[in-house]
Formats: C-alpha cells, sequence, structure tokens
C-alpha cells in the first residue's frame, strides 16, 4: 500500500520511538540523548541496544537491527509495512488514508477473519449432541463453563467435511482454509477438515487475533495434540499459548507450563499468569515474547525426565535475557493440573513462593546424575558443578555457590573457590581472545552486521555508504551534476537504499528512515540506520562528495576491465600531482 508522504509524516511525528520501544523494552540506561536496553531482537545480558530521541531511530550494536518506529514495529511484531502503519495509527487515533491494502495484508486479514470464523463454529459445536463428548472431558478434567468460555475452547466434530462446508457458506474458498491450516489436501485432489473429534483451543496472539488451532484428541488416536501449521499468519516458535490472557495478570511473573490443559487448569485456579510453548521446547523468539511484559520467570513443566530436559534448555534461553528464573519442584504429582487436583490451590500456591532459583534447581541436577560416595564420580560432580559456578558473572554469587558445592562434596572450600575462579578466568580470557580477534579484521568491521548481505567489494562499499550518509544529511547535494547510477554500485542492498533515499529527494519529499522502510527490505533499513551511526564531516560536505562519487566510479571501471580515463587522471593527481 503506497501511503501519502505527509500522512507517513505526521504518524511518525505522533508515534515518538521512545514512547513506542518503551512498551516493549525497559530502557534503562542513558548515554547522552540515547537510550539503552536489552534488545528485543537477540540475546544479550548487557544492553546494546540504543534508542536515539533526536534522530526517532533504533540501533543495536550486538545484532545490527535497526530502523525508525514503524521498523520497529514491523520487527517487534513481525507485520508487514501496511500493517506496522495500520498499528501505529491506531495506536495515535489517526484514521487510515482510504486505499486499497497490499496483496499480503489482505490475505493476512482473510486468514485472521477465517480463524475467526472458525473458532466461533468449534465453539457452537459444544451445544450440539455431538458436542457432548468434549463437554464430558471438559467436566472430567474440571474445566468450568466460564473457564471454557474465557479459552474459546471448542470442539472440532468427527466429520469429514462439517467446518469446510460451513466455512465455504460464508464465502471462504478450499484454497483459503488450506492456506489457514483448516483443510487437508486429500490423495484425489479434495479437501477435508484437518481437525476431527478433538477438542480445540483457538491459539490467541497478544493483539486479540486467532491465529491458528490446537485440538486434543478425544479417546485414542494419534497424535495427542494437533497444531495448525506454519501459516501467513501463525508462527508457533513466536507465539505462546495464553499469553494474551497472562499479559494482563498482576501477578509480577510468568508461569511457563508444558501443556494446554495445564494452563487451563492454572487460570480456573487463579494463577492467571500460565502460558505453555506451541508442541515445542520453548525458543529465543518466545523468550524475547515474554520479557517484554516481565522480568521474572517460574518454570512449572511436568515431573519427568523430558520436563527436567525441557526445563535445563529453559533456563539456559531465559537467563541470557537476564530473566530472573525460578523452577518448581512438583512432588507427589506429574504435572500442576494433577497437583492442583490432588492437594488444592493453596499448596500449589505455596508452592510457587518455594520455587527455587535456576542455579539451584542446575546444581541439585547435576548431584542427582552422581554418587557422591566414589571417588571418580565425585570427581565428575566436581568437574560439572565447578563449570556451572565459574560462569557466573558476578563474584560474590560465584562464592556462595563454591561453598555450596563444597558442602556438597565435603571438599574444602577455599580449594573448589580457587578451581571456580581459575575456570571463570579462562573462560574471560577466551571471550576476550575472540573478541580481540574480531576487532583486528578491518574486513570483518566493514561487513554488514546481517548475514544476508556481504560486500564483495569492501573499498567500493565504504564510498558507497559515505556517499548515501553525505545526501541523508544534506539533501541539497543531490543536486549536484555527476551523482553515480544505481548500477554503479558494488553492493545490491546499498544501491537499493541509495536508488530509494534519491528518489525521494529528487521529488522534494521529508525523507526519513521510516518514509523510506516501504521502499526497502529489512535487512536493508537496518543497515541504512548503521551507516548513519558513523560519524560524517559535514564542513567540508560538496568535497567528500566528490571523492566518494570518484571513488565509486574508480571500483566500478576496475570491476568492469574498462578504467575511466579521466577518472585514473584525477586519481593520479590527487596522489602524485600529475597533470597540475
Amino acid at each position: 500500500m503506497a501511503f501519502p508522504e505527509k500522512f507517513i509524516t505526521e504518524l511518525t511525528e505522533r508515534s515518538d520511538i521512545v514512547d513506542v520501544v518503551s512498551s516493549y523494552v525497559r530502557l534503562t540506561k542513558r548515554s547522552g540523548s540515547n537510550q539503552f536496553g536489552l534488545c528485543p531482537f537477540h540475546s544479550e545480558k548487557t544492553p546494546s541496544f540504543s534508542v536515539s530521541a533526536d534522530k526517532q531511530i533504533y540501533h543495536c550494536f550486538g545484532c545490527g537491527k535497526g530502523g525508525g518506529v514503524i521498523s520497529f514495529i514491523m520487527d517487534v511484531e513481525n507485520l508487514s509495512f501496511p500493517e506496522a502503519v495500520e498499528f501505529l495509527a491506531k495506536r495515535a487515533g489517526m484514521q487510515m488514508p482510504e486505499e486499497e491494502h497490499s496483496g499480503e495484508s489482505k490475505k493476512k486479514a482473510k486468514l485472521l477473519a477465517l480463524n475467526k470464523d472458525a473458532a466461533r463454529f468449534f465453539y457452537e459445536q459444544l451445544g450440539t449432541p455431538a458436542g457432548s463428548a468434549a463437554v464430558e472431558y471438559m467436566i472430567r478434567r474440571g474445566i468450568s463453563p466460564p473457564v471454557a468460555k474465557r479459552f474459546g475452547l471448542g470442539f472440532a466434530p468427527d466429520s469429514w467435511d462439517l467446518l469446510r462446508s460451513a466455512m465455504r457458506q460464508k464465502g471462504y474458498s478450499d484454497f483459503d482454509m488450506f492456506d489457514a491450516g483448516l483443510v487437508k489436501r486429500g490423495k484425489n485432489g479434495g479437501f477435508y477438515d484437518a481437525f476431527r473429534k478433538r477438542l480445540m483451543f483457538p491459539i490467541i496472539d497478544v493483539r486479540g487475533n486467532v491465529i491458528g488451532f490446537s485440538g486434543r484428541i478425544l479417546g485414542d488416536g494419534e497424535p495427542k495434540y494437533l497444531n495448525s501449521p506454519e501459516t501467513l499468519v501463525f508462527n508457533k516458535s513466536r507465539n505462546l499459548f495464553a499469553l494474551n490472557l497472562a499479559k494482563k495478570s498482576k501477578s509480577g511473573y510468568i508461569i511457563l507450563s508444558e501443556g494446554n490443559i495445564d494452563v487451563v487448569a492454572l487460570h480456573q485456579a487463579g494463577f492467571d499468569s500460565a502460558v505453555a510453548s506451541l508442541g515445542t521446547s520453548l525458543t529465543p523468539e518466545q523468550a524475547r515474547l515474554i520479557s517484554r511484559y516481565t522480568d521474572q520467570v517460574i518454570i512449572a513443566y511436568d515431573n519427568d525426565g523430558a520436563g527436567i530436559k525441557a526445563s535445563q534448555r529453559a533456563i539456559g534461553i531465559l537467563e541470557k535475557l537476564d530473566i530472573k528464573v525460578k523452577v518448581l519442584r512438583l512432588s507427589g504429582a506429574k504435572d500442576p493440573d494433577e497437583f492442583i487436583k490432588l492437594k488444592g490451590p493453596e499448596a500449589f500456591r505455596k508452592l510457587l513462593e518455594g520455587s527455587e532459583h535456576q542455579l539451584d534447581y542446575r546444581l541439585k541436577n547435576i548431584a542427582d546424575k552422581y554418587d557422591l560416595s566414589l571417588d571418580e564420580q565425585k570427581l565428575d560432580f566436581l568437574r560439572e558443578a565447578s563449570d556451572l559456578a565459574a560462569r557466573i558473572p558476578d563474584a560474590v554469587k560465584r562464592q556462595v555457590y563454591s561453598m555450596r558445592i563444597a558442602s556438597m562434596s565435603g571438599v574444602k572450600e577455599e580449594v573448589i573457590s580457587a578451581d571456580v575462579e581459575r575456570r571463570h578466568k579462562k573462560l574471560m580470557n577466551a571471550a576476550k581472545r575472540t573478541e580481540q580477534r574480531q576487532e583486528v579484521q578491518p574486513e570483518r568491521l566493514i561487513q554488514p552486521a546481517a548475514r544476508q548481505l556481504h560486500y564483495d567489494d569492501p573499498e567500493s562499499a565504504a564510498a558507497e555508504e559515505g556517499l548515501i550518509r553525505l545526501l541523508y544529511l544534506e539533501h541539497e547535494l543531490v543536486k549536484k551534476p555527476g551523482l553515480p547510477d544505481k548500477e554503479d554500485f558494488s553492493s545490491t542492498a546499498l544501491a537499493n537504499i541509495y536508488s530509494a533515499l534519491r528518489a525521494g529527494l529528487e521529488k522534494g519529499e521529508h525523507v526519513t528512515v521510516d518514509t523510506m522502510a516501504a521502499s526497502l527490505e529489512k535487512d536493508e533499513i537496518s543497515l541504512l540506520v548503521s551507516i548513519l551511526q558513523k560519524p560524517e564531516i559535514l564542513k567540508r560536505s560538496e568535497q567528500s562528495l566528490r571523492d566518494y562519487i570518484d571513488k565509486i566510479k574508480d571500483k566500478k571501471a576496475l570491476r568492469s576491465g574498462k578504467p575511466d580515463l579521466n577518472a585514473l587522471q584525477k586519481q593520479l593527481q590527487k596522489t602524485k600531482g600529475y597533470g597540475r
């Protein structure tokens, strides 16, 4: 969708980037006019995500992502440009221009409408004779009607085409339903319902959209749970079941559970901050999603080998985001649902209050693996436990856990403490060497942060970056003669940025990172912001402009194998003084 320049300009003026970013990232550290926080796009413990109130841009010095307020919403909400504009327009109370949406935006809107109608269909089926099986199952699991309604639970009939027929009557095609994952294609080319004889859990994103479904089979059969496939609107690694409800909780923490039934049971018992991943282990994207709403997580996975393994993995992901992690140790029950049924909500609340710090949990799990009465196994325990303690950044905490390891093993505290500190120093030195190796590689420093982008000719790319930076900072320079063509650039990404920038300037538009975002890929927007972060001396801007242009054209001539004699003469005059 092509939005009027005036509309985008007003939208960005009414959407201060600091205010918008602050609703997703805790900005606590200041450096001049910039504010810093932990990047929402990659795992880090030291804030490298910068937001500039003056420039109205963000830039992460760790992963390289950057852009304006529209780009931020595109990245953090996984939206297209038109959808991000609409999102911010609603936030700012602005009326959207009366123009047609882009093809992808229209397709997403249709799939969301289809999912909403399908969820309504499944819910209505609970009131039919066929839905009695699902109602009986919910009664057995202790799910009350109000809770079922709050979650939008429903029933998929044991039919090959009941949903398909109902949705066709509403105007949706078989291909719409196929794209939404609601039907499957048969061997003869026809379509049939994907969910049959299942208790249906709508998967609702934090904006309240039904993006997919999870169906629990009623009776025998496999798989026990069937989730929607990846679609244009559903990505299971980027969403969490019930986060749309849990984000409103006043508890101050998120309870991370394994399954949908556990989550429903926890909410019914009064623990309204429970969520679950969608058929997968916790992903970094889901962890970053959680970090928008809390900095404390209590892991309440099943009390079995798989649950312990999943807890260990989740701890490793969450701690990278500086999230405080505790772990429940369920006793006498295999999962939270069973625990609450056996011992009641109050007992579970006490269990939450006494949940272990993740380091205690991990240390006990290590100890459980070994027989400490045997010297060889005790040594294995000490190696693994000391390595865990060595990775703790805080010196006091390292000492505390060194003392605990000593107590568990019967080895002197000073011996354990010395070993932990030696291991910690070794880890720090290894990290420092890696950092130093990266710093002494000039080629690496020039290359873009995004892995998808690469400069084949770094020398030309440096000049291309400089030209883009100059034109962005001094718009009048676009009127100077001799500007290179897009084809003269060595980098496709830089050529695209240059083309969008030059086109806007030549039209006399108010060009910003946000107005250019509609014409660029996300990686190109981030690259543009990283270019703007670099210094440029504007006192000699016209001379710099000529230097950049000469370098770009010289390098283009060398790549083509046809040296530009005029450019070569200019270069010789500068370096050798010939022709003066």
